[in-house]
């Protein structure tokens, strides 16, 4: 119990330091008028009370990610608690922060028009391509999840909850802002509120020992999988969303263009995925101390998934009532992110064709291919679409990182605080997807040296090619001056 209670206070106690460092390193300006006023509109740039704008920051990344990674974490044991906390406070909400700050910067600005202005148009298109086929598979993963918890609890077809589901994005996704995604977050926010309490007070209450499997300091970094898969790279892999997640890139955005001032923004940002770690920390706590050993879990894994965990764990600590208001909570964070994944797709999509989107028709020429592809997606393997997300959501936060380096090398800030991470998480996707069954299937050693080698010689190329212009980014920050 006391190993939880450390790693949560760890979490907020880095809010309250390096969340201040990295806002001292970006520079937030409250005088400078935010695009939720620059560029009202009314559907997407809408100005947004502090509080509700957290709330739904903190909705809109939250899905699946740091309940089924952190749940599929714990098979290697007390270990994954570490990388959730360090993950979350040196890489996710400095990754979380700079999307959110530059994007307000840039006018509310999409993730791959962040990257290009940073990185160059080849890197803008390559983002562009990848930043709306992960919001495809964010979707659609955030389809089937909710449809099988809400399937198991209620007896229904599962195809009849995607649709339902389905029906329901399509709204929040051509709807303004504030009226659907505004008005039913903070009922969301309250059935998450449960879930992540509730189950932490239901397994304290139970008398259940925390972390069974693991005993002394020796077993809290121990590697405890039962399958003796191998800590490096996979739990950076299998634990995103908790951690780091490209996937926040592109929500950020979302409220960057609600957000009223630029002083709420570490609040917002940095503080949206403190409280996502606590969820990830919560529900690798909940599969570590809710089974006597790792093999117990897998076995349940294998049964049935990490939404079996999750259905098995509320029900059996909080009871029937309480159970199926556990899950309900569960249920809300993939649908409150899969809905704003493909809001933010069309809006992706809408920045790349110079689409304007106050006009519903032409919200709708983009957003019903848009849900036509992802139906069709849908009916692949749910497994390997998993897979796919997992590898294809860190590149997206590798090149974020990259960008945000670059922003803080061209005006002579403190770069390291995003270029670490940014080589951290280089090595991580090469290294994956060289060993992994859906890349290239090497040998582990081969892999970790052909990554090793790969970010090497892409951190050399990042630092000898990083050469703005002075002048353009004089004028800029001149103009931010004169604007403050």
């Amino acid at each position: 119990m006391l190993w939880f209670f450390l790693c949560v206070g760890l979490l907020l106690a880095g809010y309250f330091t390096y969340g201040i460092v990295i806002e001292r390193i970006f520079g937030p300006k409250e005088a400078l008028k935010t695009p939720a006023y620059a560029s009202q509109d009314g559907v997407d740039y809408v100005p947004m009370s502090n509080a509700k704008v957290w709330l739904v920051q903190l909705l809109n990344i939250a899905g699946l990610g740091p309940v089924f990674g952190p749940i599929l974490g714990a098979l290697y044991g007390p270990v994954a608690m570490l990388w959730i906390v360090v993950g979350c406070v040196f890489a996710g909400a400095v990754h979380d922060y700079f999307s959110g700050m530059l994007s307000v910067r840039q006018n509310g600005a999409s993730v791959p028009n962040i990257v290009g202005k940073q990185l160059g148009n080849v890197m803008k298109q390559l983002m562009n391509v990848f930043a709306v086929v992960l919001l495809l598979l964010v979707g659609i993963v955030f389809v089937l999840g909710p449809a099988k918890l809400l399937g198991s609890m209620s007896g229904m077809d599962v195809a009849l909850w995607t649709a339902i589901i389905f029906g329901y994005y399509i709204l929040a996704t051509i709807m303004p802002v504030d009226k659907i995604i505004g008005r039913l977050y903070p009922i969301f926010g309250g059935l998450l509120l449960f879930m992540s309490f509730g189950l932490i007070i239901g397994l304290i209450v139970s008398g259940k020992p925390f972390f069974a499997a693991a005993s002394g300091a020796e077993g809290l970094f121990s590697n405890l999988h039962p399958k003796e898969l191998p800590i490096w790279p996979l739990i950076f892999i299998t634990i995103a969303c908790g951690a780091i997640s490209g996937f926040h890139s592109t929500q950020s955005p979302l409220m960057a263009r609600c957000i009223q001032n630029e002083k709420n923004g570490r609040f917002v940002f940095y503080g949206a995925m403190i409280g996502e770690g606590i969820i990830a920390l919560i529900w690798c706590t909940l599969g570590l101390s809710f089974y006597e050993t790792p093999a117990a879990m897998n076995a349940v894994l294998a049964a049935g998934g990490p939404a079996k965990v999750v259905h098995d764990v509320s029900t059996s600590l909080l009871g029937g009532l309480g159970g199926v208001l556990a899950v309900l909570g569960v249920v809300v964070l993939p649908i409150t992110s899969g809905d704003t994944a493909f809001r933010a797709a069309r809006l992706i999509i809408a920045e790349f064709i110079k689409l304007p989107q106050k006009d519903i028709a032409k919200r709708l020429m983009i957003s019903v291919p848009l849900f036509v592809v992802g139906y069709l997606v849908s009916k692949s393997d749910f497994d390997v679409i998993w897979r796919y997300f997992g590898w294809a959501n860190q590149t997206v936060a590798m090149v974020m990182l990259w960008a945000a380096a670059a922003y803080l090398v061209r005006h002579n800030k403190f770069h390291w605080v995003c270029t670490i991470p940014a080589v951290l998480m280089t090595a991580i996707v090469v290294t994956f997807i060289a060993n992994a069954k859906i890349g290239f299937g090497l040998p582990m050693d081969t892999a970790t040296i052909i990554g090793i080698a790969f970010t090497l010689v892409a951190t050399v190329v990042f630092f000898l090619r990083i050469r703005a212009s002075r002048e353009a980014i004089a004028e800029e920050d001149a103009l931010v001056s004169k604007q403050a």
